[in-house]
C-alpha cells in the first residue's frame, strides 16, 4: 500500500465514519457527508505536512488513506444505521485513532527538526485537527472545547513522543507509552464521563 501502514488506514477510515455520521445526521447529502468524512479523516494530517512544509501532503498523495475516507462516508451515507448502533465501538477506535495519529503527527515533526514542544502541538494537532475541521463545517461548536478531554490527551500522547524521540529512546518506548497515555486518558473519560471543568458564569 505504498508504505502507508495499515494502522494509519484504519485510523483515517474510523476518524472519516465520525464525521460521515455527524453529516448524516445534520441531514446533508452524498457529496455533503463525503466532504465531512474527508475533512475528519485526513484534515489533521493535511495541516500538519502544510506547516511542515511536506507538500503535497500524504493525505493528498497515498491512494490507500483517500479510498479509507471515500469509502468511510459512502458507506456511513448508506449503512448509516447500522454505523449508529455501532457508535460505541466507533468511539472507542477513535480513541485508538487519536492516540496513534498524535503518536505519529509528533514523530514526524520531530524528525522533520522541530524541539519538543513545537512536535508535541503538531501532534496534537495531528489527532484533533480533522475533527475541528469537521464541527466548524456542521456549524457546531468543536467537540474538542466541548469538555470530555480530548485534546488534552492527545497533548499528553504526543508530548511523551517528542521527548522520548529526543532522547533517543528505542522505538517501543517511544510509541507505546504515547499511544497507552492517550488512549486509556480517552476512554477512561468516555467510560466514566469525565470532562474539565467548565468556565463559571459570573455571579454563578
Amino acid at each position: 500500500m505504498n508504505g502507508v501502514p495499515l494502522l494509519d488506514v484504519l485510523g483515517t477510515f474510523v476518524f472519516a465514519v465520525s464525521g460521515a455520521l455527524v453529516a448524516v445526521r445534520a441531514r446533508l447529502d452524498l457529496f455533503g457527508t463525503l466532504v465531512l468524512g474527508f475533512a475528519t479523516g485526513l484534515g489533521g494530517g493535511l495541516v500538519r505536512d502544510v506547516l511542515l512544509g511536506d507538500v503535497p501532503p500524504v493525505g493528498l498523495t497515498e491512494w490507500p488513506l483517500l479510498a479509507a475516507a471515500v469509502v468511510a462516508g459512502a458507506t456511513t451515507f448508506w449503512w448509516h444505521p447500522a454505523f449508529s448502533r455501532w457508535e460505541p465501538l466507533i468511539l472507542l477506535l477513535d480513541a485508538a485513532g487519536l492516540a496513534l495519529f498524535c503518536v505519529n503527527g509528533a514523530l514526524k515533526a520531530s524528525d522533520a527538526g522541530l524541539d519538543v514542544v513545537p512536535a508535541a502541538l503538531l501532534g496534537m494537532i495531528t489527532g484533533i485537527g480533522g475533527g475541528i475541521i469537521r464541527d466548524v463545517l456542521a456549524n457546531r461548536v468543536p467537540v474538542v472545547l466541548e469538555g470530555g478531554w480530548y485534546a488534552v490527551p492527545a497533548l499528553t500522547g504526543a508530548l511523551w513522543a517528542a521527548t522520548a524521540h529526543g532522547l533517543d529512546l528505542s522505538a517501543p518506548f517511544v510509541v507505546a507509552p504515547g499511544i497507552a497515555v492517550c488512549f486509556g486518558w480517552r476512554v477512561l473519560a468516555l467510560r466514566r464521563g469525565w470532562s474539565p471543568r467548565p468556565a463559571r458564569h459570573p455571579g454563578g
